[in-house]
């Protein structure tokens, strides 16, 4: 994917940094200014490959502060080895990272497992949070086979990312008393030709039909975050809920 200028123009204006987080390296990079908005990407991908080259972290910082972390075991951030080293401690690496920039709450949007990390913020941190998207994602449910197959993953640890990653999803699973207890504003932004889209969102909108769903027309999995309807309706969802009391 080659870099557009205004994408080079907001790399070379990114504020980036990293910090401890219970043990692990977090990298992450600022752009823009204004109310904060958390991006956090997929398996095997980082913040630039899930959020910069698709231009999405240069949409928002036109009226956003953007905070695009690489999850631990991805990217720049460290990459621990042993089983229990991911899971919800990944949803600690966000609100470790809010307080580490002063930031008393954020939009947050992730995509896939960026997604099981936000819908799980949402229900055990849901004063940090003003809205929420789940892009690729919906509902990773408690006792579903979707939980029990990534505690059966079986792989080799590699410089990308360790196989103990995708063993700590279970952890990231949320039952249906949790899901329909959230009062936080949430949207869900799938490909309509996406396999989540059966699995994950369906299951959801049966139990939150309150909550908005839009599906971008012809994407997948994969390609859905270059579509251009992708990025236009993340920053349509933000700006529905912008103007919360931030800090």
């Amino acid at each position: 994917m080659r870099a557009t200028l205004a994408q080079l123009l907001l790399a070379a204006a990114a504020l980036g940094g990293e910090f401890n987080s219970d043990g692990v390296k977090i990298h992450y990079d600022v752009f823009g200014k204004g109310e904060p908005v958390i991006l956090i990407h997929g398996l095997y991908a980082s913040s630039k490959t899930n959020w910069e080259l698709p231009g999405i972290a240069a949409e928002l910082a036109r009226r956003y502060r953007v905070i695009a972390l690489d999850n631990r075991g991805h990217g720049q951030s460290g990459k621990p080895t042993a089983e229990g080293a991911y899971g919800t401690k990944m949803v600690g690496d966000i609100v470790r990272l809010m307080d580490h920039l002063h930031i008393a709450k954020a939009h947050v949007v992730g995509y896939s497992m960026g997604g099981m990390i936000t819908m799980k913020l949402t229900t055990l941190h849901p004063d940090r949070v003003i809205s929420a998207v789940l892009g690729g994602m919906g509902w990773l449910r408690a006792d579903s086979p979707q939980e029990r197959v990534w505690e059966m993953a079986r792989g080799k640890d590699s410089a990308k990312t360790p196989v103990a990653c995708l063993h700590g999803f279970a952890q990231l699973a949320v039952t249906e008393a949790e899901v329909k207890a959230i009062r936080v504003p949430v949207t869900a932004i799938i490909g309509e030709r996406d396999i989540c889209r059966r699995f994950y969102v369906e299951p959801l909108r049966e139990i939150r039909s309150d909550w908005t769903v839009r599906v971008i027309a012809g994407a997948g999995h994969l390609n859905c975050v270059v579509k251009p309807d992708f990025k236009a309706q993340i920053a349509a969802a933000i700006d529905r809920h912008s103007g919360a009391k931030t800090k």
